[in-house]
């Protein structure tokens, strides 16, 4: 492709998304002309949703959520790591502000960055993030050795995964508080498939979990005593 024709192609995908955008403007205001000012007043979600930086699952969409009923973080392969501020941030101003009442870890069959994690090569910046997909088969390693298709492997090391992060995200001391106080927020973990477009609930349990790890992790004790 020609340089004048590249210039020409990436001039009209980025008029597409403002043609686009006011298109969707226009129909939120057909169908709800008050749509705009309850957008304008502030969001209330109940759902804080962790999710995969890959481009073909639409959060909102896929659960039939609309704008202000989902916060929504997504990062390489739904990582939930301790020395991450911005998953931390989020977590903490969905808990604590927003007053969430689901956290959704939702990672995906066939997800690239559990394939990377498992490809035996240098990633340069990715090694350290995807040392953390790496723990996960670690922990896990006796169960998924057992598994012969990688297909198969892959897709198990995508639930682990996504249990594994759920677990981090209970380890945090705003869900543990709130939820010692609340009885919210509940943390799930879910996966998408691309071969139908469903959701699979891991079935988390999320009590069991939290009284698991306090055991170590527990991080309301000051709060209890103080009440």
């Amino acid at each position: 492709m020609a340089t004048d024709e590249i210039s020409k192609y990436l001039q009209q995908s980025h008029d597409r998304i403002f043609e686009n955008n006011r298109k969707w403007a226009e129909e939120q205001k057909t169908k709800n002309p008050e749509f705009f000012e309850q957008l304008k007043a502030g969001q209330a979600p109940e759902y804080l949703w962790i999710g995969c930086s890959d481009s073909r699952i639409p959060a909102e969409a896929i659960t039939g959520l609309g704008a202000g009923e989902m916060f929504i973080h997504r990062n390489i392969a739904n990582l939930v790591c301790s020395t991450d501020l911005n998953v931390g941030s989020v977590i903490n101003y969905a808990v604590r502000h927003l007053h969430v009442k689901h956290i959704v870890v939702c990672g995906h069959y066939g997800c690239g960055g559990v394939k990377a994690a498992m490809t035996p090569k240098d990633m340069g910046l990715l090694n350290p993030w995807l040392r953390n997909i790496r723990d996960v088969y670690r922990l896990h390693e006796t169960e998924l050795d057992t598994i012969t298709c990688e297909d198969e492997k892959y897709n198990r090391l995508v639930e682990l995964n996504v249990i594994e992060q759920a677990r981090n995200v209970i380890k945090s001391a705003a869900v543990q508080q709130s939820y010692a106080k609340n009885k919210y927020p509940i943390v799930h973990g879910w996966a998408f498939g691309f071969k139908d477009g469903l959701l699979k609930d891991l079935e988390i349990d999320f009590e069991g979990q939290l009284k698991s790890i306090q055991k170590i992790y527990n991080l309301t004790t000051d709060m209890l005593e103080g009440s």
